[in-house]
């Protein structure tokens, strides 16, 4: 499928593995000029050498910084626009989740975990608002089903999650008819956190299989299996594209039918 974005220009924050990684490939494969950030500069160096070998220095920035330091977040963005004189798509994909009770999760947890869920999006979007406002670009984050179908056993990140939802929906509000804000909501996707669990299962002889499909029947995904980053990056990919100009304020659930509201 062709998105249109043969020479526009895409940055995608924490882009150095799993969906973020997903979606840079996937941009870069339909003719994007890439810019991409995460926190590891070991491991972003070595993404970059290999999207740089594989499509071209023209096309690919990447930067270490975490989006938490407004001032990093800046001077990015200004790199971005003079390496690539703008920017047409921003995807905001920083941050994992805390798993705690309400019984577990101190103060220093809630305030960490507000800081992340809620900066994470609004350091870049900040910084990037300008040239998506001159190209008439769009936003898209990637955020969890928690927003709206919360576990007891991630509570302080499933209410960040909800708080980032609200956020994402007021901002689809004020800045239309300029810039399209949406999101995906993601259920169960792999990555290296259900990698790790693996290789620490149980029982050794079960395979991955196996095991990713003991896990899926566990927590009642109809499709019977997690999700693939490559997946994740597809629907991100859409919305940001052309092929949804007309969808703002919307959010995409990517969870192989886990979702149980309507």
């Amino acid at each position: 499928m062709d998105y249109g974005y043969r020479g526009k220009v895409a940055v995608v924050t924490g882009g150095s593995s799993g969906i973020g990684l997903a979606t840079v490939r996937l941009l870069l494969d339909q003719g994007a000029k890439v810019a991409f950030c995460a926190r590891n500069e070991g491991r972003l160096q070595d993404v970059a050498h290999l999207l740089t070998r594989d499509h071209g220095e023209d096309r690919v920035f990447a930067r270490a910084l975490s989006v938490l330091d407004r001032d990093a977040v800046g001077a990015f963005a200004a790199e971005v626009a003079a390496r690539f004189g703008g920017c047409d798509l921003l995807v905001n994909n920083a941050g994992q989740g805390r798993v705690s009770t309400f019984a577990d999760t101190g103060d220093d947890d809630w305030r960490a975990e507000y800081d992340l869920k809620l900066f994470s999006q609004i350091h870049p979007i900040r910084a990037f608002l300008p040239s998506l406002r001159q190209s008439r670009g769009a936003i898209v984050a990637v955020n969890s089903l928690l927003a709206y179908q919360p576990e007891p056993h991630m509570v302080c990140t499933s209410s960040a999650r909800a708080g980032v939802q609200n956020l994402l929906k007021s901002l689809s509000v004020e800045f239309a008819p300029e810039v399209r804000v949406n999101s995906v909501l993601l259920g169960l996707v792999e990555s290296g956190q259900w990698t790790r669990r693996f290789a620490e299962r149980e029982d050794q002889s079960q395979s991955r299989a196996e095991w990713y499909g003991n896990l899926a029947a566990k927590k009642g995904i109809p499709l019977g299996r997690l999700g693939d980053p490559a997946e994740a990056a597809a629907a991100i990919a859409f919305l940001g594209s052309r092929a949804a100009s007309y969808i703002t304020g919307a959010q995409l659930d990517v969870s192989g039918g886990l979702a149980r509201h309507i």
